[in-house]
Order: C-alpha cells, then sequence, then structure tokens
C-alpha cells in the first residue's frame, strides 16, 4: 500500500519542467516556477570571511562567461558531443564560485562531478578516473594533491583551475602563476563570442545527467549516482512548496558551512536557496568562531547543519561558552541531516536558541535529494518527518510483500521525478537498487507511525544490509549504539556482526571511549559497559561478540562509519583467534563488500 504526502501540503507550482537545465531554471527569464524574482533576491552566494559576493544577475553573467572560455579551453561544442564526454571535476572547499562552476559546465550540456575536498590522493585519482574527467577545479590548500591526481588521472597541467578562497586558510601558500583561476576565466569569456543556445530536445533533462555525485561508501566502494537536471529542479520544487505553509516568500540569509560536495548540501545550499531568492553565506569549513561570527554579522535566519564529521551541533553545544557571546537571535530554523539526535541534544540546542524551530529530515543522495522533513504543522519526535509532495513510498515485509498497517518495520521504497538515473558504469547494482516495476528500494528499515493530528510520519529503524541475525532474530545495531551512547565511557561506537558458529551471528561493538572512559582500565571500561549493556537489552542483543576499542573510526567523506572495513575488522578478529586455537591452519579474509549506505538526512 503506497504512503504519500499529507493532505495540508500543497501541491506543486508546476510540474517539474524536464526539458531545460538547472541553471535555466533557476536565472532564466521571468519569474517562472514559482521563482522568487531575481531582482528581489539576495546575492546567492557570500563569502562568510572575507564578503566577497555577487548579485543574482551577476551569477548568470558569470556562469555564461564561464562557459565561454572553457568551450575555448577544452574545445568543446555546446550542442555536440555525449555528456559523459563533458565532465569536469570540482574538488574544493565551499567558494562564493563553487555552483558557478557546475551551472557553467551544464551551460556546455555537461557533467559536474562534486567531489570531498577530505579525499586523499588515490581517493582523488581514482574518482577522476572513474568519471572520466576533463578538467578539475580546486583550490590552493588542495593544489598538490589536485595536481598529482590530474597527472595521474590523465589531465594536462593546464587544464586545473583555482577557485578563490579566503587568505586565512591559504597557511600562506600562494597560486601559481600558470594555473588560471575562475576571475581570470570569466574576463577571458567577456571577449569571447556568445555561445549558441542549448538544442535540448523534449524530456532531455529528465534523461540527460547534471551531476555525478559520489555515494557514501559506508559499506563498500563509492558508486558514482547519475542525477539528472530534473532530480534536482523536481527536489527544489519539492522542498519549497513542502514548507510553504508556514515559510513565506521572503528572502533569508542561510548557513552554507556544510560542504558542497556532499548531495545534502549540493541541493539545499546550492540550489534550493538561490530558487528562495535567499542569500547562502559559504564557509570553507566548521570552524567554531567563523560560524558564529557569519550567523551574527550576516543575520542568518536559516541554518544546514549535520553531526557527523565534524559533530557540528554537538560542537556549538560544547562551546556554548563561547556561543553565548554573539547574538544568535536572528536564527529562526535549524535543519539538521545526517543523523539522529537525542532528545537530550535537542532540547540543549533548544535551549541556546530559544524559539528556534529544530527539524530533521531523510533523503538518500539516490534521490537528489530530500525525501522527508518535519513541517512545523505536525511535530513528532525521533521522526523524519513526513514525505515531499510527488514522493511515493512502500514498505516490504521479510517475503517481499506489502505492509499496510502502522508501526510495522519493512524496507522503504520510493518512487519520485527524483529518483537518479542509476549508478555510472555498473549496471548490476542499478538493477539491484530498483524493483522490477521501477521503485526506489533504499536499504532503510523504515515504519510509518501516526501522529496525534493522524498524520503520517517515517521513523527509521535500521539499515535493511546492517541487521544482525542472532539465532534467526534481527539485531538492530542503531538500537544498540544508541544506548551505548548513553554510557559516559563512550565518545563514538559501530556495532557489526561477527560471525559465530552456533549463533549465526553476535553483535560486536568497536569502541571510542570518552575521556572519562580513557581515566580507567580498558578491562575495567569493557566490563562496566557490558554489565550497562545486559541490563537495558534482551540476552540476544547483547555484546556476545565483545567490545574492541580503537582510537577513532574509519569514516566516509561524509562522515559515517564505514561498516565495511569494521566488519572486515571484525572476521579478522575472529580468525585470529582461530588461528591461535589451531596454530597449523592459516586463515584469511576478505573486505566486505555490500552496497554503499544511503546518504540519509536523518
Amino acid at each position: 500500500m503506497p504512503f504519500y504526502t499529507p493532505s495540508y501540503v500543497a501541491k506543486l507550482p508546476c510540474n517539474p519542467p524536464d526539458s531545460i537545465p538547472i541553471h535555466e531554471f533557476l536565472f532564466g527569464e521571468g519569474d517562472k516556477y514559482g521563482r522568487f524574482s531575481l531582482a528581489s533576491s539576495r546575492s546567492p552566494f557570500t563569502c562568510g570571511i572575507t564578503g566577497k559576493t555577487y548579485s543574482a544577475v551577476e551569477v548568470a553573467e558569470r556562469i555564461e562567461c564561464l562557459a565561454r572560455a572553457l568551450a575555448s579551453e577544452l574545445r568543446l561544442q555546446v550542442n555536440s558531443g555525449n555528456e559523459l564526454e563533458k565532465v569536469i571535476g570540482v574538488f574544493t572547499v565551499n567558494a562564493v564560485d563553487t555552483m558557478t562552476v557546475s551551472w557553467a559546465t551544464h551551460r556546455l550540456s555537461g557533467v559536474s562531478a562534486p567531489i570531498s575536498p577530505s579525499y586523499s590522493e588515490p581517493e582523488l585519482t581514482r574518482q577522476l578516473k572513474a568519471v572520466s574527467a576533463r578538467a578539475l577545479f580546486t583550490c590552493v590548500p588542495l593544489l598538490p594533491i589536485a595536481l598529482e591526481s590530474a597527472e595521474a588521472a590523465g589531465i594536462p597541467r593546464n587544464h586545473v583551475y583555482l577557485l578563490d578562497v579566503p587568505e586565512k586558510i591559504l597557511k600562506g601558500a600562494t597560486a601559481p602563476t600558470d594555473l588560471k583561476t575562475v576571475d581570470q576565466l570569466v574576463e577571458e569569456g567577456r571577449r569571447l563570442e556568445v555561445l549558441p543556445s542549448l538544442n535540448w530536445s523534449e524530456g532531455q533533462g529528465a534523461r540527460q545527467i547534471a551531476f555525478l555525485c559520489s555515494s557514501s561508501g559506508t559499506s563498500g566502494l563509492p558508486k558514482n549516482v547519475k542525477i539528472s537536471h530534473r532530480n534536482i529542479i523536481a527536489n527544489v520544487l519539492q522542498t519549497a512548496t513542502y514548507e510553504s505553509n508556514y515559510r513565506k516568500p521572503a528572502a533569508m540569509g542561510n548557513l552554507g558551512v556544510l560542504p558542497m560536495s556532499h548531495s545534502y548540501a549540493l541541493m539545499v545550499t546550492g540550489h534550493l536557496g538561490v530558487y528562495r531568492g535567499h542569500e547562502v553565506v559559504v564557509l570553507p569549513g566548521f570552524d567554531i568562531y567563523d560560524v558564529l561570527q557569519a550567523i551574527e554579522k550576516n543575520h542568518l535566519e536559516i541554518l544546514w547543519m549535520n553531526n557527523q564529521v565534524p559533530p557540528m551541533i554537538v560542537g556549538i553545544l560544547k562551546a556554548a561558552a563561547i556561543s553565548q557571546k554573539y547574538d544568535l537571535t536572528c536564527v529562526g530554523t535549524v535543519v539538521v541531516g545526517a543523523c539522529n539526535l537525542t532528545k537530550e541534544v535537542t532540547d540543549q540546542f533548544s535551549k541556546l536558541l530559544p524559539g528556534c524551530y529544530f527539524t530533521q529530515g531523510y533523503g538518500l543522495t539516490d534521490t537528489a535529494v530530500a525525501a522527508s522533513m518535519q513541517n512545523r504543522t505536525d511535530i513528532m519526535f525521533g521522526s523524519c518527518g513526513s514525505l515531499f509532495p510527488q514522493f511515493e513510498a512502500r514498505l516490504l515485509d521479510n517475503n517481499g510483500a506489502d505492509i499496510a498497517a502502522h508501526d510495522t518495520p519493512g524496507e522503504l521504497l520510493l518512487r519520485s521525478p527524483t529518483v537518479m538515473l542509476g549508478y555510472l558504469d555498473n549496471e548490476e547494482a542499478t538493477k539491484d537498487s530498483f524493483t522490477d516495476d521501477g521503485w526506489l528500494r533504499t536499504g532503510d528499515l523504515m515504519e510509518i507511525r501516526k501522529s496525534e493530528n493522524g498524520y503520517e510520519h517515517l521513523f527509521i529503524v535500521d539499515r535493511v544490509k546492517e541487521l544482525i541475525k542472532v539465532r534467526g532474530i534481527q539485531v538492530s545495531p542503531v538500537e544498540v549504539e544508541s544506548l551505548l551512547l548513553q554510557h559516559p565511557a563512550v565518545a563514538d561506537v559501530t556495532v557489526v556482526p561477527i560471525p559465530n558458529d552456533s549463533a549465526g551471528e553476535l553483535p560486536i561493538a568497536f569502541v571510542v571511549r570518552s575521556p572519562a572512559g580513557k581515566e580507567e582500565d580498558e578491562n575495567v571500561v569493557r566490563d562496566k559497559i557490558h554489565e550497562f549493556v545486559n541490563g537495558e537489552l534482551a540476552d540476544y542483543k547483547r555484546l556476545a561478540g565483545g567490545i574492541e576499542f580503537l582510537d577513532a573510526l574509519p569514516k566516509s567523506a561524509s562522515g559515517k562509519t564505514k561498516r565495511g572495513e569494521m566488519k572486515a575488522r571484525a572476521k579478522a578478529i575472529l580468525q585470529a583467534s582461530r588461528a591461535r586455537a589451531a596454530p597449523t591452519v592459516i586463515q584469511s579474509f576478505e573486505f566486505d563488500s555490500d552496497d554503499s549506505d544511503s546518504d540519509d538526512d536523518d
């Protein structure tokens, strides 16, 4: 039985256009598609450190000029060639022109490949090769890695370009004079001939790739998600419409500290703000002083945040003494993705920002991006909110049958005009991600629960592929992890299965100790954690697989724990113990190659 958006949510102002590129949707003539007037819009992007900015009209001009220069530099024709022959990588911290580069690429009917600035040289090289990038935009702090990877991926040095970032983060480094900057390319473009208009056929925006976004790769190697122009356009319309019952049209300030290489920030700070006429104050990274100063100085009303790497919400709370020195009364909304916050944390944050609306949501890179969010009309603590308009959801049980009842967990399936085209060069993974009738398998175990007002909300239970089966009984790692994080000795934790001959699998916890936990002997802390868990959970959920202490957990670029690596570590522990018991037997193991996780904005 499909589930839908609540009845109080308005319908989209129009069907998502499927024959235009994103930049035309955002900057085209006339205030079409319910878009905020360009003339009345605030500057789309402003540097939170230097104040550098461009008006909406100037951004549109820079897109056009940069596209002309790139066409000349890379010898690209606007209306010829496949889009995958025009892939341009963007490997940078947040900058005023980050999105301008992507939209200029689209102006050439090309594909933008946002890449996490946290990538190492091997990771960047692998990604550039995977997408067959023709050029790379980067910034001075990342230049050594960028140049090495570009050479390894066959990108000529003169096709590596630089975005302007604040001098504060350069740490004395300077830009080589032989590498062109975005500003230089824009000026060159002003002197070049006007490009021909894009000659797109009907429906091309729904078929053509706009972005190649890397999945999180928490359980295996990342996959490149093919996101179309219509995917992004539809999600902008869905998000704006979903909030329209309480967020009236007005130019507001947004915090842009989340890396725009991640699909969540790419959508909400890279595109949604422009459509709404908002200003996004961009920061190159999460520095508590920069964030607080940007909020106060620019009177930011909306904060888009997460709580993973770095843990932004907890970071602000821990620096409460500093935070209280700034005037944060301008903040009206905090939207948190990529985590599941406890009531204690949300209550503390609400005390710091009284009167602020605190919301969480759910989404995946594969749905480009947001699928649900809490709405002020109907609040349920702990939920991921209700479905966006033009989203449909189903829940399937272990036998693949539809679940019609509320409060019953099942794998979430989604259908929407935002659902990805598939994975680049990975037909098998693409096929596995869809049902025969075209529904996207999220891999997330969810429940649909009704609020007191009778509206349906999504609640995350766990990832289907991460459930641990103890004696045939399913154990949710998230449930055990949530409990462990309440223990004062635990700073971070992940729970994965370790094979067991009699039970099939057992839960094993990898724990990063808190400062308090480091004050005692490991064995004492281990015993205390076991005692705590045993007093709270059923026997099959207990940590019979053991507790291992680590200095840190391996994280993906989006901040999620790499469960695949932890599963491999668990197998290695088992094999090492077996080797000690039977030293004549040589043991080996392979890294887990499960599909990567969804990018939950939960």
